[in-house]
């Protein structure tokens, strides 16, 4: 799995604090949203070609890392 400690970055004044690509002003929520929207990678990269694919891997495995550690009260 990909580092993604090392594309996606947190800052207080950068898209309110939300998990942005390389200090960028894209979001991991902006690429789902594209990804969700019917948008394939490819797709993503030629309309946004600051991204590369490895920042696409990164936001798949920042989501997973989180997922891995959301737990649900009983």
């Amino acid at each position: 799995m990909i580092d993604y400690k090392q594309y996606i970055t947190l800052e207080q004044g950068k898209r309110s604090g939300k998990p942005c690509i390389r200090g960028l002003r894209i979001t991991v929520y902006d690429v789902f949203g594209w990804l969700a929207s019917g948008m394939s990678p490819d797709e993503i990269l030629l309309d946004f070609p600051e991204l590369t694919h490895n920042d696409i891997l990164a936001c798949f495995a920042y989501a997973a890392d989180k997922d891995k550690k959301t737990k649900i009260a009983a």
